[in-house]
């Protein structure tokens, strides 16, 4: 099962989590100026990381183009969705996996970190992983 960790950060928070994610899965995780949704759209497994933006809401410069092009192209492949926040509660999360669902898409696990890599929840982590194998 072909899998990609695909992410756009603001302050490197998702992106330390993306490559926690990606080294534990094996494979490299890819910045969104880093890849198309072309290549994207061939994985198996998509697991897509964006930090909170505003008032909890999804990137709307780089994450939230790229998504609206790619989630009519994925199909019923695993989607996992994740990214850090520093206030609020993860809404920004619960809406984009709302989103996601409603599109179509196959959302299999979601992971919110308030802060980076070092402040991931280790039961929820696991259970994240778990879900994309």
């Amino acid at each position: 099962m072909s899998k990609i960790v695909i992410y756009w950060s603001s302050t490197g928070n998702t992106e330390s989590i993306a490559n926690k994610i990606a080294g534990d899965l094996g494979v490299e995780a890819k910045a969104l100026a880093e890849t198309s949704v072309d290549e994207v759209k061939n994985y198996d497994v998509i697991v897509f990381g964006s930090p909170a933006m505003g008032a909890e809401e999804l990137d709307e410069d780089e994450t939230r183009p790229f998504f609206e092009e790619l989630l009519p192209q994925i199909g019923d492949k695993k989607l996992a969705l994740f990214g850090s926040y520093g206030w609020g509660g993860g809404e920004w999360l619960d809406s984009w996996e709302e989103e996601a669902t409603n599109g179509g898409a196959n959302v299999v696990a979601k992971l919110a970190v308030m802060g980076d890599a070092d402040a991931v929840d280790a039961d929820a982590y696991d259970a994240f992983i778990a879900a994309l194998n």
